[in-house]
């Protein structure tokens, strides 16, 4: 039986572009190329700027539109591809840490980027990132209690080991 969805979400192809240097620069190229068409004596070559502001959040849009992350309330699960599919999970009792990082512009846009590290195989290259997720804050929260929940149902503590050679 598999377990219902308690949030489904991708990356933010909006959040993105409200939210970043990167986003607003490319909002900006495109108006940029539109205004020199129309009012400037270059004839069309300004549209290509445009053409490449489309290009690339086309770009950006295709790579969110490829992974979708589904909290449940025991797993993160994590769809990747359009074409070649695949699925991950990480058992939420194996979380260990999820951290938050934002700048002032993704404040503004209400989007964060979670990090999210485990002992799970998916995490032994490197903390899971989510990038540009809309309502990080209330997200990471939500999956922090599912977190601890899912500890308590398995009787699992989490341990630091500290050994004398890390204290040199």
């Amino acid at each position: 039986m598999t377990e219902a969805p308690l949030d489904r979400f991708r990356s933010s192809t909006l959040g993105w572009l409200r939210g970043t240097m990167a986003g607003l620069g490319t909002i900006l190229l495109g108006l940029a190329g539109i205004v020199a068409a129309l009012f400037g004596d270059w004839g069309l070559y300004p549209l290509l700027a445009t053409a490449v502001a489309l290009a690339v959040v086309l770009v950006i849009w295709i790579r969110n539109l490829a992974a979708t992350f589904e909290v449940t309330e025991e797993r993160l699960i994590i769809h990747r591809g359009i074409i070649f599919k695949s699925v991950d999970e990480i058992e939420l009792y194996r979380v260990k840490d999820i951290r938050l990082d934002f700048t002032l512009l993704n404040q503004w846009a209400n989007i964060g980027t979670m990090a999210v590290s485990s002992s799970d195989e998916t995490t032994r290259n490197g903390d899971l990132i989510l990038a540009h997720v809309e309502r990080a804050r209330t997200r990471r929260e939500e999956l922090r209690r599912l977190v601890d929940t899912a500890r308590q149902r398995r009787s699992v503590r989490e341990i630091d080991m500290i050994h004398d050679h890390d204290r040199l």
